[in-house]
């Protein structure tokens, strides 16, 4: 163990860690286009092998807009957990808002080939230029 994000969730010996960072240099606040990269940790503690099969993400941006994002596995892998292994990998999303929030869940398949959902935590896209309500 070891890295833990800033968002994580475990489900079914599975734990999915997320640290969201707002991408300042690929952002234009001007043309309503910010950009944020999420790093994910996914990590093994339970006792048996299993493989990322598919992805399935909810983004709603700050007006209430979602898109729903389905695929096979994560950034054009499938990888396989070994009991205590884990698996880090980076991606990204655009949104025509300066904030929004991101959840979904990986399709797992067990060594037996039975299918079983793992939560991702819903995570908070901010950025500088969100403003905030005064009280």
């Amino acid at each position: 163990m070891g890295w833990t994000g800033a968002y994580n969730k475990t489900t079914e010996n599975i734990q999915v860690s997320v640290t969201p960072i707002y991408l300042v240099d690929r952002s234009h606040p001007e043309d309503s286009f910010y950009v944020w990269a999420y790093k994910i940790r996914i990590e093994n503690l339970g006792t048996k092998t299993v493989t990322l099969r598919n992805r399935h993400w909810q983004i709603t941006d700050a007006d209430g807009r979602t898109e729903i994002v389905d695929g096979e596995g994560v950034v054009g892998e499938q990888p396989v957990l070994a009991p205590g292994d884990s698996y880090d990998y980076t991606s990204g999303t655009p949104l025509p808002t300066p904030s929004g929030i991101m959840v979904g869940s990986y399709e797992m398949e067990s060594e037996e080939g039975a299918l079983f959902a793992v939560d991702i935590p819903a995570f908070s896209l901010d950025s500088p230029h969100e403003v905030s309500p005064l009280h």
